[in-house]
C-alpha cells in the first residue's frame, strides 16, 4: 500500500500556517477505515483547532498529548492569543514553563501580586491587554517593570480591589513606556498627581478611556489636559473639587461618557458640564446622594441627553434595544463603555449594601444586572453575575438572603441566564455563575427553579472541574440545594455524591473553601438514609475522617464533624455508625475536636460522638480514646454556651454512661456537677439530655451520692415539676427513683 504525504495547513485569520505531516500515520488511518473505527485524527485541521479553541488551557494541553498531530495543532499560535491565569498559582517557574507558548499572546488576565511578578517571565512582549485583580500588594516596581517589558500595551486594568501600594510614580512609568496605551483603569490609588496625568497626556496620544476609580485624590485640573479622552470614570473617588471640574474639563472636546457614581457631585456641577460640553452624551451617576436628594434635578437632567430617539421605552430594555438595532460605531463605543461602567458600579453598590435601595434593586437593579449578563464582554458578564451573587445576601455570617431580591432574579428569567453562563467553557464565567446560583438557592423557591431547569446536573458537572474556583462555587451550590429534602435524591442521581467526595481528595491541601463546601454538602446529604449509604460506598467516610484528622481550618472541621454525625445517625437502618467508628483515627480525631476553641466545631464533634456512642464497640473505643475526660471538660466549659452545644455535650455523656465502667469514670472525672448545671438550663432539649445522663449515672451508688452532694436533687425535682419537655420530666423522675432506691 503506497503512503501518501500531505502537507497540512492551519488557518490563523487570513494567514496560512504550514504544519508538519507524519506519513506513517496515513497507513494507520486507512486500516482504521477498513475496520469501521472512527479516527478523530482525520478531522480537518481547522476543525480541530476550532474545537481546541472551545476548551480551557488544561484540556487543550491534555488533548495535545494524545498524538503527534494534535500536539502540533495544540501549540498553534492562534490558540494562545489570550491567557487567563486567575485560577492558577503562577509563580516565576510556572511562567518560565509557559513562556514557549506565550510568545504570541495578546491578552492576559491574572490574580495577585505573585502572578504579577511572574508576568515578565512569560516573554510575551507583544501583549496588548493586561487585566489583574486582587492587586493590593502590587508595588510600583512590579508595575513599572511590566510596563517597560510590554511597550505595545494598549489596555491596562487593575481592580476592582484597591491598589494601595501603587503611586503616581508607576503611572508616569506606564505613560513613558507604553505610548500606544488606549485604556487605563486603576482602582484605589491613594493619589494621582498632576505630573502623572500630564505624563499620560504627553506620551499616550491615543488614550481614550481613563478610569481612576475609588481613589483618595485625583488632580482634577490635570485631567483637563488629557485631550484625547473619550470616556472618563472617577467613580468612588473622594476629595474631588467639582467647581474646578466644571472649569477645566471643558477642554475635553472629545469626552462622550463620564462616570461619577458614588461621589458627592452636586447637581449644579452636572448641569454645568452638560451645558458647556458639546460632546458629552452619557453621565453615569449611581448612588450619588446629592443628586438623589435634589427632587428637581431629575426633571432638569432627564432631557439633557438621550441614546435613543424613542425615549418612551423602559430603561430596563435599553441594552436589548441597542443589541437589536442597526450597527452604529459611535453608539456601540458608548454602550460598550457603559456596560463596563454599570457592571462595576452595581457591584460596588451591592458590596457596600447601603440602606434604602430595596426598591431600586427590585424594580431596576436586578433586571439591569441580568441585561448586563447578556453582554458580549466577558468581564462584564462575570461582574454582573458577581453582582447578582452579592446583592441578594443580607447576612454573610448566617447565610441569609433577601427573598424578594432572589425571586426578582427568578421572575426576570435570571435562573436560565445563569445556568447558560455556567455551561460556558470559560472558567471565569463558570465560577461566577455558580456562585450566583449557590447564593440564590438559599431561597427555597429559587432552589426549586434551579432544580427544575437542570441546575443540579450542571453543578455536579462543574464540581468535577480541575479549576479550584469553579469546583468550590459548584460545591457551594450543591451545599445550599441539599438543604431541601426534595433535592437530595436528584443530587445523588447526578453523581453529586462522588463528585463531592472526589473534591475532598483532590483539594486535600490548600483548598479550605472547597473542602468546607464539599463537607457541608455531604453533611446535608448524609442526613438522608439512602444518600448516607451511598456516601459511604463512594469513600465518604474515609474522606471526612481525613478532614477531621488533618485539616486545621475550623469551617472544614465543623462540617466534617457534622457530616460524620449525620452518617452515624442511622444506626437502626444501615451500618455507617459502625463503619465510622472502625475508620482509623476517626474517634480520636472527634475527641480532639471537642477541645477546639470554636464552639461550632465542639458542638458538631460532640454530636458525632453522641451518635456513635449508640454502638457498643464505639462506646468503649471513645472512652479508650480519652472521650470521657474530653466530654466532661466540655460540659464544664459550656455553661454559657449555645443550647445546641450544651445539648450535645450532655447527650454524648448520656450515650457513654450506658456503660457501667464509663458511668463510674464520668463520676470520677467530675462529670456530675456540670450535668446538674446543664439540667438548670432554660432549653428543654438540654433538660432531656442532662436528665438522661444523670439517670444513667444514678444507677451507680457512688454517683448517686455525688448527685445528692452537688445539689442535684433540687434540680431534678424542678425538672419534674416545671420542664416543658415530657421526656425531661420522665428522665428526672427516674433519676430520683434510682438514686433513692437503695
Amino acid at each position: 500500500m503506497s503512503r501518501r504525504v500531505r502537507r497540512k495547513l492551519a488557518r490563523r485569520g487570513k494567514e496560512k500556517v504550514d504544519l508538519p505531516s507524519y506519513p506513517e500515520i496515513e497507513d494507520e488511518k486507512l486500516s482504521l477505515d477498513e475496520r469501521g473505527v472512527v479516527d478523530w485524527t482525520r478531522l480537518p485541521d481547522d476543525t480541530v483547532i476550532q474545537l481546541f479553541s472551545c476548551l480551557n488551557y488544561r484540556d487543550r494541553a491534555n488533548l495535545s498529548s494524545t498524538c503527534r498531530t494534535w500536539r502540533t495543532l495544540g501549540i498553534s499560535p492562534c490558540l494562545w492569543q489570550s491567557l487567563d491565569l486567575r485560577a492558577h498559582k503562577c509563580d516565576t517557574s510556572t511562567a518560565a514553563l509557559l513562556a514557549s507558548r506565550c510568545t504570541n499572546i495578546l491578552k492576559l488576565r491574572f490574580r495577585g501580586a505573585e502572578s504579577a511578578d511572574a508576568i515578565i517571565n512569560l516573554q510575551a512582549r507583544g501583549l496588548r491587554e493586561i487585566s489583574g485583580d486582587y492587586c493590593r500588594k502590587i508595588t510600583d516596581a512590579t508595575l513599572s517593570v511590566i510596563a517597560a517589558r510590554h511597550e505595545a500595551l494598549e489596555s491596562l486594568q487593575l481592580g476592582p480591589d484597591f491598589c494601595e501600594r501603587i503611586s503616581s510614580d508607576a503611572i508616569k512609568a506606564i505613560a513613558v513606556c507604553c505610548p500606544k496605551l488606549r485604556k487605563l483603569r486603576l482602582s484605589g490609588i491613594r493619589e494621582v498627581d498632576g505630573d502623572a496625568i500630564n505624563a499620560l497626556a504627553k506620551h499616550c496620544c491615543n488614550l481614550t478611556d481613563v478610569g481612576f476609580i475609588d481613589c483618595l485624590n485625583v488632580d482634577e485640573m490635570a485631567l483637563g489636559n488629557v485631550a484625547s479622552v473619550h470616556f472618563l470614570s472617577v467613580a468612588g473617588t473622594t476629595n474631588m473639587k467639582w467647581a474646578l471640574v466644571s472649569q477645566h474639563w471643558i477642554k475635553l472636546l472629545n469626552l462622550k461618557g463620564l462616570d461619577v457614581s458614588r461621589t458627592d457631585i452636586l447637581p449644579s456641577a452636572v448641569l454645568k458640564l452638560f451645558s458647556s460640553s458639546q460632546s458629552l452624551k452619557v453621565l453615569c451617576a449611581l448612588n450619588c446622594p446629592s443628586l438623589e436628594e435634589d427632587t428637581s434635578f431629575a426633571a432638569n437632567y432627564s432631557n439633557k441627553a438621550s441614546l435613543f430617539a424613542d425615549t418612551t421605552k423602559r430603561e430596563r430594555n435599553v441594552f436589548s434595544d441597542w443589541r437589536n438595532s442597526k450597527k452604529d460605531k459611535n453608539l456601540d463605543e458608548i454602550m460598550t463603555w457603559l456596560e463596563w461602567i454599570l457592571s462595576h458600579a452595581l457591584l460596588r453598590v451591592a458590596e457596600s449594601n447601603p440602606q434604602g435601595l430595596d426598591n431600586f434593586w427590585l424594580s431596576q437593579g436586578a433586571a439591569l444586572l441580568l441585561r448586563l449578563m447578556q453582554s458580549v464582554q466577558e468581564d462584564v458578564q462575570e461582574r454582573a453575575a458577581t453582582g447578582l451573587a452579592t446583592f441578594v445576601v443580607i447576612d454573610d455570617e448566617n447565610a441569609s438572603v433577601d427573598g424578594g431580591r432572589a425571586e426578582a432574579v427568578m421572575r426576570d428569567g435570571g435562573i436560565g441566564l445563569l445556568l447558560n453562563l455556567a455551561r460556558s467553557w470559560r472558567e471565569g464565567l463558570q465560577s461566577e455563575a455558580a456562585k450566583a446560583i449557590a447564593n440564590l438557592s438559599v431561597n427555597a423557591n429559587v432552589a426549586k427553579a434551579v432544580a427544575e431547569e437542570g441546575g443540579i446536573n450542571i453543578l455536579a458537572n462543574l464540581a468535577r472541574s480541575m479549576n479550584r474556583m469553579v469546583a468550590e462555587e459548584a460545591a457551594g451550590g450543591l451545599w445550599n440545594l441539599s438543604v431541601g429534602e426534595e433535592h437530595k435524591g436528584a443530587i445523588a442521581e447526578a453523581g453529586g455524591l462522588k463528585a463531592l467526595v472526589d473534591l475532598i481528595f483532590k483539594w486535600s491541601t490548600g483548598g479550605d473553601g472547597v473542602l468546607e463546601r464539599a463537607a457541608g454538602a455531604l453533611a446535608n446529604l448524609a442526613a438522608d438514609d439512602k444518600c448516607s449509604m451511598e456516601v459511604a460506598v463512594v469513600g465518604g467516610v474515609h474522606a471526612l475522617v481525613m478532614l477531621a484528622r488533618s485539616c486545621k481550618y475550623e469551617g472544614v472541621q465543623e462540617q466534617a464533624a457534622r457530616a460524620l454525625a449525620n452518617l452515624a445517625a442511622h444506626g437502626d437502618s444501615n451500618s455507617n455508625n459502625a463503619a465510622v467508628g472502625q475508620e482509623a483515627g476517626a474517634l480520636e480525631a472527634l475527641v480532639q475536636l471537642t477541645r477546639s476553641p470554636h464552639d461550632g466545631v465542639r458542638q458538631e464533634a460532640a454530636g458525632a460522638l453522641w451518635n456513635l456512642s449508640f454502638d457498643d464497640r464505639n462506646r468503649e473505643a471513645i472512652a479508650a480514646a480519652g472521650g470521657v475526660e474530653a466530654l466532661v471538660a466540655l460540659a464544664h466549659s459550656c455553661s454559657n454556651a449555645s443550647p445546641g452545644l450544651q445539648e450535645r455535650a450532655a447527650g454524648a455523656l448520656w450515650g457513654l454512661s450506658v456503660s457501667e465502667a464509663n458511668s463510674i469514670a464520668i463520676g470520677r472525672e467530675g462529670g456530675v456537677a456540670p450535668l446538674i448545671a446543664l439540667a438548670r438550663s432554660e432549653a428543654e432539649d438540654v433538660h432531656e439530655t442532662a436528665a438522661g445522663a444523670l439517670w444513667n449515672l444514678a444507677f451507680n451508688p457512688g454517683n448517686a451520692l455525688r448527685i445528692v452532694e452537688d445539689g442535684g436533687v433540687p434540680a431534678l425535682v424542678h425538672l419534674c415539676s416545671s420542664s416543658v419537655s415530657k421526656m425531661a420530666r420522665f428522665m428526672a423522675a427516674l433519676a430520683l427513683a434510682y438514686m433513692f432506691d437503695g
